[in-house]
């Protein structure tokens, strides 16, 4: 079995649904359950990307961010491109999540134990226009291809 710090820093490629091509992502944190914490990018490569591909990408380019299961890559759907030489955790935080309450006009930002995306630590009340994405939830492999394929359709 591949151990959490074997997983964070990891690269990899995400099939998208209609079309072809890939997305890519980034494992920033793993748990020892399964859960990930991570970003993902386009633009959609037509085919396999490599880690020639990721050197220009930082959690602030990203167009997807959240906790995701491990299904992907444990069943190998999603490609692993390998992990960057230098790689440093501290540049890709455990992403900030927020949960919105609209029947009372309430937005969350929800924290997670920095070292373990599967630990909630805690839920903080944010002001009126405060950030509501991305949203907080597991999301699963299909999920993760679904949303990738809508974002990356031109």
């Amino acid at each position: 079995m591949v151990g959490v710090n074997d997983r964070e820093g990891k690269w990899f490629a995400v099939p998208l649904r209609e079309g072809g091509g890939y997305a890519i992502g980034i494992v920033a944190r793993a748990s020892r359950a399964g859960i990930l914490a991570g970003y993902f990018f386009g633009p959609r490569h037509d085919s396999l990307p490599t880690l020639a591909d990721v050197s220009d990408l930082t959690p602030a380019t990203s167009i997807l961010q959240g906790r995701f299961g491990d299904m992907g890559l444990r069943e190998r759907t999603w490609p692993i491109l390998g992990r960057q030489d230098g790689w440093r955790r501290e540049e890709w935080p455990m992403p900030i999540l927020f949960q919105q309450e609209p029947l009372r006009g309430i937005i969350m930002r929800v924290i997670y134990d920095s070292d373990d995306p599967s630990k909630w630590l805690r839920s903080e009340v944010m002001p009126k226009g405060s950030p509501t994405t991305p949203e907080d939830g597991m999301m699963g492999a299909g999920f993760v291809e679904s949303v990738l394929t809508r974002k990356l359709s031109s």
